[in-house]
């Protein structure tokens, strides 16, 4: 039973993400005067949401490998390493993140300088 629920929520989360793709495809598109057909944007989605798994795969092993729980914005920057431009430009985010970070959560609490870094740089995202 609890296989099924598992199954019934990857399937949903799928479907939304699929959704989501084709509608920023979409929108460039029509953006870019360009027209897209629907087997090619189907094509889009499925990449795009296999590429993720695969992120989401890779950056579980990089913090396992860290001896951590969680992955932070180093492991997402290596899994960006074979793309320079993309790795350039998340190094950018990552240092415009910890520049924006008040002072006052940045010295919360004593703690070694490793500790620090994969704690300020832990990326976080909302459910949907």
């Amino acid at each position: 039973m609890e296989r099924e629920e598992e199954d019934s929520v990857s399937e949903l989360l799928r479907d939304r993400f699929r959704v989501s793709t084709i509608s920023i495809a979409e929108a460039e598109a029509k953006r870019n005067d360009m027209e897209i057909s629907g087997p090619v944007m189907t094509c889009i989605a499925d990449l795009a949401f296999k590429f993720t798994e695969q992120l989401a795969k890779d950056l579980e092993l990089f913090a396992q490998h860290a001896g951590r729980k969680t992955a932070n914005m180093e492991d997402v920057i290596l899994s960006a390493h074979r793309n320079e431009h993309l790795a350039a430009f998340l190094r950018s985010f990552s240092n415009d993140l910890k520049a924006k970070e008040p002072q006052s959560e940045r010295k919360r609490k004593k703690s070694s300088k490793k500790e620090d870094q994969a704690t300020a740089s832990v990326v976080h995202i909302p459910d949907s």
